[in-house]
Protein backbone atom coordinates (compact mmCIF):
# COMPACT_ATOMS: atom_id res chain seq x y z
CA UNK A 1 0.00 0.00 0.00
CA UNK A 2 1.94 2.99 -1.16
CA UNK A 3 2.46 5.69 1.53
CA UNK A 4 1.73 3.20 4.33
CA UNK A 5 4.10 2.81 7.33
CA UNK A 6 6.32 -0.07 7.32
CA UNK A 7 5.57 -2.69 9.90
CA UNK A 8 8.13 -3.48 12.24
CA UNK A 9 6.77 -7.01 13.33
CA UNK A 10 5.72 -7.76 9.85
CA UNK A 11 7.05 -8.44 7.26
CA UNK A 12 5.11 -9.59 3.56
CA UNK A 13 1.83 -10.15 5.64
CA UNK A 14 4.44 -12.38 7.70
CA UNK A 15 4.97 -12.14 11.91
CA UNK A 16 8.71 -11.70 12.47
CA UNK A 17 10.58 -10.84 15.61
CA UNK A 18 12.59 -7.42 15.03
CA UNK A 19 16.47 -7.97 15.07
CA UNK A 20 17.55 -5.86 18.31
CA UNK A 21 21.40 -6.98 17.65
CA UNK A 22 22.55 -3.77 15.96
CA UNK A 23 21.21 -1.85 19.05
CA UNK A 24 23.43 -0.97 21.72
CA UNK A 25 22.17 -1.98 25.59
CA UNK A 26 20.95 0.90 27.60
CA UNK A 27 19.30 1.35 31.24
CA UNK A 28 15.45 0.94 31.03
CA UNK A 29 12.96 0.72 33.45
CA UNK A 30 9.47 0.74 33.40
CA UNK A 31 6.33 0.60 35.89
CA UNK A 32 2.75 -0.70 35.59
CA UNK A 33 -0.09 -1.17 37.62
CA UNK A 34 -3.25 -2.97 38.41
CA UNK A 35 -6.53 -3.21 40.90
CA UNK A 36 -7.88 -6.33 41.54
CA UNK A 37 -11.72 -5.12 43.15
CA UNK A 38 -13.04 -7.17 45.78
CA UNK A 39 -16.78 -7.81 46.83
CA UNK A 40 -17.38 -7.79 50.39
CA UNK A 41 -17.22 -11.40 51.05
CA UNK A 42 -13.39 -11.60 49.50
CA UNK A 43 -12.88 -8.20 50.92
CA UNK A 44 -13.87 -9.98 54.61
CA UNK A 45 -11.90 -13.37 53.69
CA UNK A 46 -8.72 -11.33 53.70
CA UNK A 47 -9.16 -8.86 56.03
CA UNK A 48 -9.72 -11.48 58.60
CA UNK A 49 -6.91 -13.67 57.56
CA UNK A 50 -9.62 -16.44 56.88
CA UNK A 51 -8.59 -17.62 53.22
CA UNK A 52 -8.56 -20.96 52.89
CA UNK A 53 -5.32 -20.70 50.42
CA UNK A 54 -3.36 -18.66 52.71
CA UNK A 55 -2.11 -15.17 51.95
CA UNK A 56 -2.89 -13.91 49.02
CA UNK A 57 -0.51 -10.83 48.77
CA UNK A 58 2.59 -12.59 49.77
CA UNK A 59 1.75 -15.49 47.10
CA UNK A 60 1.00 -11.95 43.99
CA UNK A 61 4.40 -10.22 45.23
CA UNK A 62 6.15 -13.69 44.03
CA UNK A 63 4.01 -14.69 41.18
CA UNK A 64 4.70 -10.87 39.86
CA UNK A 65 8.47 -11.19 40.39
CA UNK A 66 8.36 -14.78 38.49
CA UNK A 67 6.10 -13.14 35.81
CA UNK A 68 8.35 -10.38 34.81
CA UNK A 69 11.05 -12.95 33.90
CA UNK A 70 8.54 -15.09 31.80
CA UNK A 71 7.62 -12.69 29.63
CA UNK A 72 9.06 -13.46 26.22
CA UNK A 73 7.17 -17.24 26.95
CA UNK A 74 4.05 -15.34 26.65
CA UNK A 75 4.08 -12.45 24.42
CA UNK A 76 4.92 -14.24 21.37
CA UNK A 77 6.75 -11.64 19.26
CA UNK A 78 8.69 -10.51 22.64
CA UNK A 79 12.25 -10.42 23.26
CA UNK A 80 13.82 -12.48 26.19
CA UNK A 81 15.46 -10.11 28.09
CA UNK A 82 17.67 -10.05 31.45
CA UNK A 83 15.65 -8.77 33.89
CA UNK A 84 18.17 -7.31 36.59
CA UNK A 85 16.02 -6.08 38.67
CA UNK A 86 12.20 -6.52 39.87
CA UNK A 87 9.96 -5.11 42.75
CA UNK A 88 6.15 -5.90 43.40
CA UNK A 89 4.32 -3.86 45.94
CA UNK A 90 0.97 -5.34 46.54
CA UNK A 91 -1.10 -2.95 48.89
CA UNK A 92 -4.96 -3.21 50.32
CA UNK A 93 -6.64 -0.02 49.67
CA UNK A 94 -10.24 0.62 50.36
CA UNK A 95 -11.15 -0.63 46.48
CA UNK A 96 -9.44 -3.40 46.89
CA UNK A 97 -5.54 -4.76 46.28
CA UNK A 98 -3.60 -2.00 44.40
CA UNK A 99 -0.20 -3.91 42.79
CA UNK A 100 2.27 -1.79 41.35
CA UNK A 101 5.71 -3.42 39.69
CA UNK A 102 8.87 -2.27 38.36
CA UNK A 103 10.97 -3.88 36.34
CA UNK A 104 14.93 -2.90 35.31
CA UNK A 105 17.13 -4.43 32.51
CA UNK A 106 20.32 -3.08 30.86
CA UNK A 107 19.19 -3.98 27.15
CA UNK A 108 19.01 -3.41 23.35
CA UNK A 109 14.90 -3.09 23.74
CA UNK A 110 12.31 -1.92 26.12
CA UNK A 111 11.15 -3.25 29.28
CA UNK A 112 7.77 -2.10 29.35
CA UNK A 113 5.88 -5.68 29.09
CA UNK A 114 7.53 -7.39 32.07
CA UNK A 115 5.84 -4.54 34.23
CA UNK A 116 3.11 -4.99 32.59
CA UNK A 117 3.18 -8.86 32.63
CA UNK A 118 4.26 -8.47 36.26
CA UNK A 119 1.86 -6.66 37.24
CA UNK A 120 -0.90 -9.38 35.60
CA UNK A 121 0.17 -12.46 36.83
CA UNK A 122 0.25 -11.13 40.22
CA UNK A 123 -3.30 -9.94 39.78
CA UNK A 124 -4.60 -13.06 38.68
CA UNK A 125 -3.07 -14.94 41.40
CA UNK A 126 -4.96 -12.62 44.30
CA UNK A 127 -7.72 -13.98 42.16
CA UNK A 128 -6.85 -17.98 42.40
CA UNK A 129 -6.47 -17.49 46.19
CA UNK A 130 -9.43 -15.67 46.96
CA UNK A 131 -11.47 -17.08 44.20
CA UNK A 132 -12.97 -19.76 46.81
CA UNK A 133 -14.28 -16.86 48.98
CA UNK A 134 -16.02 -15.36 45.43
CA UNK A 135 -16.41 -15.70 41.33
CA UNK A 136 -16.98 -11.58 42.08
CA UNK A 137 -13.20 -10.56 41.52
CA UNK A 138 -12.69 -8.33 39.04
CA UNK A 139 -9.27 -7.34 37.56
CA UNK A 140 -9.03 -4.45 36.28
CA UNK A 141 -6.62 -0.52 35.13
CA UNK A 142 -4.12 -2.31 33.57
CA UNK A 143 -1.42 0.24 32.85
CA UNK A 144 2.20 1.04 31.93
CA UNK A 145 2.56 4.27 34.54
CA UNK A 146 6.23 5.54 33.36
CA UNK A 147 9.22 4.16 31.15
CA UNK A 148 12.90 5.20 31.31
CA UNK A 149 14.86 4.71 28.51
CA UNK A 150 14.70 4.06 24.99
CA UNK A 151 15.02 5.41 21.50
CA UNK A 152 11.24 6.77 22.46
CA UNK A 153 12.50 8.53 25.60
CA UNK A 154 10.70 8.42 29.06
CA UNK A 155 6.51 7.88 29.54
CA UNK A 156 4.88 8.92 32.40
CA UNK A 157 1.17 8.66 32.84
CA UNK A 158 -1.59 11.35 33.60
CA UNK A 159 -2.69 10.92 36.90
CA UNK A 160 -6.41 9.37 37.50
Amino acid sequence: MPGAPELTHFREGLPRMVDVSGKAPTTRTASAEVWVLLPPEAWAALEAGTNPKGDPLTVARLAGLAGSKKTAELIVLCHPIPVTGADVQVTLEPQGVHIVTTVKTTAPTGVEMEALTAASVAALNVYDMLKAASKAIEVTGLRLLTKTGGKSGDYVASAR
